[in-house]
């Protein structure tokens, strides 16, 4: 969400440090906390003033109306203070219909002052502007100020001044005070400016006699969207939870991983003793499934609120159910409880994906799940989902728990009435007549249909299909479906008539958004959206593909392969906007992929350029201060902005937006490659892809389709589409999905009642269930909050059905209501159904193909050792956190990737020892040779090191290898080792590991003696390390020098290693020694001298190597002459 409130005491804080005016502000940082821990005397040594001065004392727990709730203790005493809290700290208190403990309590100095001293004054946000109310009356009897308070609105991008102020709020002020308020005002103004508040009220603000301001009591929201904006003002904010309701510590787990992911992942917990948990997939969806749970009588059951959307990977998704399911497995309930995992139909999750996270979870809590009686109900669709309803299946089936599977065939809450008993739940649930991908092509050609298709996509089209707008015939009377609609009583609607204002838009906007022939530029490098377009243009046989070009700043200009159809074919992709705006004048749509940062500057530099008149922006989480100044622009411009935080929308047989409308199976199976009669607008993504389901099951299809996105104030509103819906001829019945928040769909009722709006309009608001929670609960939209009475959805609802508007009684009952309004108007003649057209064919990805398990071809590679795919690093089936849980080291990382073994930990010990003792033997020796004058050439350290390492052979280093074969052979053949110093002698051949340069058996190699020392000591048999010294003993005895050197030590001992230590066959230690594994470890160790040698040739700054001639002996033949 966006507006999130802070407490007194931060709101406090952010006002003492940053707010800038000539006001004398008096009581800055002059305030103690208290909880049940509070050590009384430190609180004394940190804040003296306690001790000397009168107090207020008050809960600081965003409790409205302190004060009537005698919940603020005045002028009292440090011990009077004691005595108040002691009746109060830690008990139960009840604040409307909310009950909860008393925690946090807030001490500041009394402030000695008149009734005619305190005055009130607030700031929220709107969408036109921010609203500045003052009452020149304040404190605790303050009364509604909505309606005795003087109103000021600052538009967007405007300023507010202390004339203003004085004119327009101070008009009842004493005129020795009018000075001070007025620089107060507009200083607290530019300050809930500067740190991107939402609300912020001071009530009472107290203006002594002589001219000191003290703000004493304090209620403010700000934007957490804006966090990296503000977060060096902001520093770490706590946002307190509601009172009424816990901080629980899975609520903040589930937070940090929201925080730390591109997805959206939410959770509130309500009851957690309840028997109802639910685990829904989208912000829309996640409110309409507790909806439905509240009206079937579920909600003082119902456990939790949360979401989990945007494409969460299978590890997030199972980190999410695991935190559910650890919490609805603690205590048990005498009736069983019940998970409902519902969604909408996804635009472009992956469900199998998601599903395989929760299949992980369920496996892990089986036991749990079963004591505890537990019954799942699960109804998804979108990508991929019969392969993750089948998984889900399959765990019931595997685990024995029980769990009922739905798709897209059953209706999206259905499952809501069986879990609660209110419905029989089906034995063999219907399924649908497609499969994977694509609907089965009954004509079984997969020619191109579309005689119209161009080979070149660069030549732009002049003709378009844009009708003008009229005025089209009336709808049905509101009383043809009271039988089967909500009688709802009388519900307050207040006076809705203010609510109409006008935008102030100056520059005229299209009635119709797009036809066969838009042409988009897409910003972001979304190949998959931009194909999942592709596609759709195909299948609804337009001429050219709908996206023009791609906006990628963080490359150069190049190209982009996709498919259109059978062929490949190539989008441009450019670095900024402006060549890819010159270069495509057709172009009239720009979808901003942007991220939530940058979407603000690229949208208003796409504002630029007037050929532009549709933008939308898929974002999520822009601060609301910048969507306002987006919206101002585009009003001013004539731009239609759809979003932010969309999918976008649909128009069939025309256009698409993104993913909107999920993969081409539910494009096929939702009937979206051809117009309908019915337009539908949303707030929901994943909510406009179930309507596209639900209309395409109950009428002849959907016409046009936008989500204008979950923000307080997205680009677009309700009223904006439906209008253009009424003056489009094709449109014959318009569909609102509403939602909690807001006060958008009582310009729809006004709309009905002064005949703008003429055609039928069947319409839901989601949220009907916040009115019956004791505390208040943030949705998953950020606009899904009711700030008062006329905002909830009940009310909406009511006023709707008043005005004219169809209404269910739930949205349970939304299709049967679109059915029946669509059947009247066939009946009456308004719409004739249209004969079906099958559609083209489109090839499936092979990406997706194989997704799915539809093909399979041979692998090109194959790897045992490691896989990077999943959540987590895995090594030889070792995830890396295992790695460093059981400090394998270096040695253990080289066993489990080399030999596919987790060694024993002598074993990983040696190998540490072997590669820190042949890591470097000098500068000298070919290798570190080659590496240094590579270096001091100026080359770089991988082709210095390559040269160093291209040294390494029989000769140099390669001995370990050739000394264990060797050794081997000799040992297992029964040779006795004179025997074998004899045959290698008359074979003429060197034995490979014996001898050293400078070392002998008079002066030995420490680096050998080491290991030897480690060898003996710790391994279980040394039977081939015996027998190489024993063949030493023969070699010193006829040249001192010719030791077992530390390449033949390291081979001999490497082979003990790998026939004893009990984890390798023989035939599997001899292939390791056979496939060169042995010379790995001084490739290894020597490796990291080499890198020292070039680092230290660079540091040191050595030029350019040549040899001394009187280094070089020239040795050139004798002049012959003839």
């Amino acid at each position: 969400m966006s507006a999130k409130a802070i407490s007194e005491q931060t709101g406090k804080e952010f006002l003492s440090k940053y707010i800038c005016t000539s006001a004398a502000v008096q009581n800055r940082f002059r305030y103690a906390s208290v909880t049940a821990e509070t050590d009384w005397d430190r609180l004394t040594q940190d804040h003296p003033w306690l001790l000397t001065e009168r107090l207020v004392v008050k809960p600081d727990q965003l409790i409205k109306r302190r004060g009537k709730l005698g919940l603020v203790g005045i002028n009292l005493d440090l011990q009077g203070v004691k005595e108040w809290l002691k009746a109060r700290l830690m008990r139960e208190t009840t604040v409307g219909k909310a009950k909860g403990v008393l925690k946090n309590f807030l001490i500041e100095p009394f402030v000695p002052h008149t009734q005619e001293e305190e005055f009130y004054v607030c700031i929220y946000a709107t969408r036109e502007g921010d609203h500045v109310l003052f009452h020149h009356e304040g404190g605790v009897e303050v009364g509604d100020v909505d309606t005795k308070a003087q109103r000021l609105m600052v538009a967007v991008d405007e300023k507010l001044s202390e004339d203003q102020v004085t004119e327009q709020l101070l008009t009842h002020v004493p005129d020795e005070k009018k000075e001070v308020l007025a620089s107060f005002i507009v200083g607290l103004f530019n300050f809930y400016e500067d740190l991107y508040f939402t609300y912020l009220e001071i009530n009472p603000l107290v203006v002594t006699q002589d001219g000191g301001v003290y703000i004493l009591d304090m209620a403010a929201k700000i934007d957490a969207t804006a966090d990296y904006i503000c977060k060096a003002k902001w520093g770490d904010v706590e946002f307190p939870p509601p009172f009424g309701r816990e901080a629980y510590p899975e609520e903040a787990y589930i937070a940090d991983l929201d925080a730390k992911s591109g997805a959206s992942l939410k959770l509130t917990l309500l009851n957690p003793r309840g028997r109802i948990w639910t685990m829904v997939a989208g912000g829309g969806a996640s409110v309409v499934y507790s909806d439905t749970i509240c009206d079937l009588g579920g909600v003082d059951e119902l456990a939790n609120y949360g979401e989990y959307s945007g494409a969460p990977s299978e590890q997030q998704t199972y980190d999410y159910a695991k935190t559910i399911l650890s919490l609805m497995t603690r205590e048990k309930h005498p009736e069983g409880k019940v998970l409902i995992i519902g969604g909408s139909i996804a635009n472009f999750t992956n469900v199998a994906a998601t599903f395989k996270g929760i299949v992980r979870a369920i496996k892990d809590y089986q036991g749990p799940l079963k004591e505890h009686e537990v019954t799942i109900f699960v109804r998804r669709g979108g990508p991929n989902y019969q392969e993750g309803l089948r998984v889900m299946g399959e765990v019931g089936k595997t685990t024995g728990i029980p769990i009922h599977v739905f798709g897209t065939e059953t209706h999206m809450t259905a499952i809501v009435g069986m879990a609660l008993g209110h419905r029989p739940i089906p034995n063999q649930p219907p399924t649908d007549a497609h499969t994977a991908n694509f609907l089965l092509n009954s004509s079984n050609n997969a020619m191109t249909p579309s005689t119209t298709r161009t080979a070149s996509f660069s030549e732009p089209r002049t003709c378009n299909d844009v009708t003008p707008a009229k005025k089209s015939k009336a709808g049905l009377p509101a009383d043809s479906l009271h039988s089967i609609l909500w009688p709802l009583k009388n519900v307050v609607t207040g006076d809705w008539k203010e609510v109409q204002a006008s935008s102030g838009c100056s520059g005229a906007k299209a009635t119709t958004l797009f036809s066969k022939h838009t042409k988009a530029i897409v910003w972001g490098m979304q190949t998959r959206a931009v194909q999942g377009m592709l596609d759709f243009d195909y299948v609804c046989s337009r001429d050219e593909p709908s996206v023009a070009a791609m906006v990628y700043p963080f490359t150069g200009d190049h190209k982009q392969k996709f498919y259109w159809g059978h062929k490949e074919i190539l989008l441009p992709v450019y670095k900024n906007m402006a060549d890819a705006m010159k270069k495509h004048p057709e172009v009239d749509v720009l979808i901003s992929f942007a991220s939530l940062r940058s979407a603000f500057d690229s949208t208003v530099e796409a504002m630029q350029y007037p050929q532009i008149r549709t933008i939308a922006i898929i974002a999520e989480g822009i601060p609301e201060a910048q969507t306002r100044k987006m919206v101002k622009m585009a009003d001013e411009k004539g731009v239609t902005i759809i979003g932010p935080a969309t999918v976008g929308g649909i128009k069939p047989g025309c256009f698409k937006i993104g993913n909107t409308g999920g993969m081409l199976d539910n494009i096929l199976a939702s009937k979206l490659y051809r117009p309908g009669s019915v337009a539908y607008v949303s707030r929901s993504g994943g909510m406009s892809n179930e309507l596209n389901n639900i209309v395409s099951r109950t009428t002849d299809g959907v016409y046009e389709g936008v989500a204008i996105g979950g923000d307080r104030y997205p680009g677009s509103t309700f009223m904006d589409h439906v209008l253009r819906y009424q003056d489009t001829p094709g449109v014959k019945m318009i569909v609102v999905l509403g939602e909690i928040g807001g006060t958008e769909e009582y310009k729809i009722c006004q709309g009905i009642k002064e005949g703008r709006i003429t055609k039928p309009v069947v319409c839901w608001c989601i949220g009907t269930c916040a009115t019956m929670f004791t505390s208040e609960v943030q949705f998953g939209h950020a606009g899904a909050c009711a700030n008062q009475a006329s905002e909830t959805a009940v009310a909406k609802n009511q006023a709707l059905r008043d005005a004219g508007a169809y209404v269910p009684k739930s949205f349970d009952e939304l299709g049967d209501v679109i059915r029946t309004v669509y059947d009247e108007l066939v009946a009456n003649g308004t719409i004739i159904p249209a004969q079906e057209v099958p559609p083209p064919t489109v090839p499936m990805d092979y990406s997706w193909a194989r997704e799915l398990g539809l093909i399979r071809k041979p692998a090109s590679f194959m790897t045992s050792i490691c896989d990077e795919r999943g959540q987590e690093l895995i090594y030889a089936g070792m995830p890396i956190t295992e790695v460093f849980k059981e400090e394998m080291g270096l040695g253990g990382v080289l066993g489990l990737l080399w030999f596919q073994r987790r060694l024993p930990r002598y074993a990983c010990q040696f190998i540490e020892m072997c590669l820190m003792v042949t890591a470097d033997h000098g500068p000298a020796v070919s290798g570190a040779h080659n590496t240094i004058v590579c270096a001091r050439a100026g080359k770089d350290l991988i082709s210095s090191l390559t040269s160093g390492l291209l040294t390494i052979g029989d000769r140099f280093g390669g001995a370990l290898d050739a000394a264990a074969k060797q050794f081997s052979k000799a040992f297992d053949s029964g040779l006795l080792p004179m025997e074998f110093v004899n045959k290698m002698k008359k074979d003429g051949k060197l034995i490979m590991g014996i001898g050293h340069r400078v070392k002998s058996i008079n002066n030995p190699d420490m680096r050998v003696q080491i290991l030897k020392d480690f060898v003996k000591q710790h391994f279980p048999s040394t039977q081939l390390l015996d027998y190489a010294l024993d063949v030493e003993k023969i070699t010193t005895s006829k040249k001192p020098n010719l030791i077992l050197n530390v390449d033949g030590f390291i081979g001999v001992a490497f082979v003990d290693l790998l026939r004893t230590c009990g984890g390798f066959t023989r035939d599997e230690a001899d292939e390791f020694v056979e496939i060169g594994a042995l010379n790995g470890i001084f490739v290894l160790g020597r490796s990291m001298g080499f890198i020292g040698h070039y680092l230290d040739q660079k540091r040191l700054k050595q030029g350019l190597y040549r040899h001394p001639w009187d280094d070089i002996s020239y040795v050139l033949p004798e002049h012959m002459s003839m």
